[in-house]
């Protein structure tokens, strides 16, 4: 009888991770709330369940016994994973208790400043009165973010002086609560500085570093994560100060084995964790970018590493690899189109359309706002960007 693996998450982001646990000759039992994910005909077992639900996840894993309970880019289900493995007496890479300083912002934070992680002056918000007391301590210029949330949902940039009324500042408070889960806001100081990611995959409490990767946001006051660049362009020293802090994080959350991806800014005292993740980047950064720029295989991997098989972090090429996000604008979409010419540029790996005619789309808030993307390569990471670049002027987006 085959083995059974449990995959949290059908997105199209979860389904390489589904893919390689189907070469592995597993039966997946495949979990999402959206009955259409792109990733359900993959599926040996075909569950529509909430990811965050983890007590009918749990209950399924009862019926099912699969041998292993995963996922792969999101972070809400890293909780669930953790809750169902526990419950289900196997031994997880990851805590219950500690998953949650993974996912939830208000833990994460705590965690890391007892074990001296370099992170911003930050408050945890229950109600508006600590809101605005929290503000105040910041003097009015700082970052409003939900504490249980992903994606850039609900993170804003406070400026009180362009928010001189309470309901201003009421109305900035109501809406990144109302993208929280759990209700809790993040209150933090703003830094300023160059920001990346780090791609890494811990095997036996010693965590590898994969590569760094230059993040491109959009302006204030929101923050949505526009591209991706690899290898960082940032210089050695700097990127070693990056690595230095980044397996101190993981190593006080205490994730034994998997994948991590957290975000660092590079402050004028150095580098500081923005976020830490105990699962694979988004936005195709570990699905398509490292392998294209280091012939790493980090999804593979870690669907092996969950299996408990040894597995090889070997980097095979040394190249440049960028993704650029389409961005909209308010409006209904009347046609998207894509010239066939793109496709015989140099260095272009994909182009990729979310949206279709019809579609309402809006400013860029949150990567839901994202109306498609394009990946190219080159020998360096800037050559890769600007590839990736110029083939946005192939795309054509018409409103009604």
């Amino acid at each position: 009888m085959s083995k059974k693996m449990m995959i949290l998450g059908a997105s199209a982001l979860q389904v390489p991770a589904i893919q390689k646990a189907k070469e592995l000759g597993y039966q997946i039992i495949l979990v999402d709330y959206d009955e259409n994910a792109v990733g359900f005909p993959l599926a040996d077992v075909k569950l529509v369940v909430s990811t965050l639900d983890q007590e009918e996840v749990y209950k399924q894993a009862l019926i099912y016994q699969p041998d292993v309970v995963i996922t792969s880019t999101s972070d809400g289900p890293v909780r669930t994973a953790a809750y169902v493995n526990e419950k289900l007496g196997k031994q997880p890479d990851l805590s219950y208790a500690d998953s949650l300083c993974a996912t939830i912002k208000s833990y994460m934070r705590n965690r890391l400043k007892e074990h001296h992680v370099p992170i911003p002056e930050y408050y945890a918000v229950h109600d508006f009165n600590e809101f605005k007391s929290a503000v105040e301590q910041l003097k009015g210029y700082c970052i409003v973010k939900p504490a249980d949330n992903a994606g850039s949902r609900g993170v804003v940039l406070l400026d009180e002086k362009q928010l001189p009324e309470e309901k201003d500042l009421l109305q900035t408070y109501e809406y990144s609560k109302g993208c929280s889960r759990n209700g809790i806001v993040m209150v933090e100081e703003f830094m300023t500085g160059a920001e990346v990611s780090v791609e890494a995959m811990t095997v036996n409490e010693e965590t590898t570093i994969i590569t760094i990767t230059d993040k491109f946001i959009t302006p204030p006051p929101y923050f949505v994560e526009v591209g991706h660049s690899e290898p960082s362009c940032l210089d050695a020293k700097t990127k070693e100060q990056i690595a230095g802090i980044t397996k101190q994080a993981v190593k006080a959350i205490h994730l034994l084995n998997g994948p991590s991806h957290t975000e660092v800014k590079v402050t004028k005292d150095g580098p500081k964790i923005v976020e830490l993740a105990a699962r694979l980047g988004g936005d195709f950064i570990t699905s398509k970018l490292v392998p294209l720029s280091t012939g790493v295989d980090m999804v593979g991997s870690s669907v092996l590493l969950a299996t408990g098989a040894k597995i090889d972090l070997t980097r095979r090429r040394e190249n440049g690899a960028a993704i650029r996000f389409i961005q909209g604008t308010e409006g209904v979409i009347k046609n998207i189109s894509v010239d066939d010419k793109v496709y015989q540029l140099e260095g272009i790996e994909e182009v990729s359309i979310y949206k279709k005619a019809g579609d309402t789309v809006h400013q860029t808030k949150s990567s839901n706002d994202r109306i498609g993307h394009v990946i190219a390569t080159g020998k360096t990471a800037a050559q890769a960007a600007s590839r990736a670049q110029n083939a946005l002027s192939y795309i054509s987006i018409q409103y009604e």
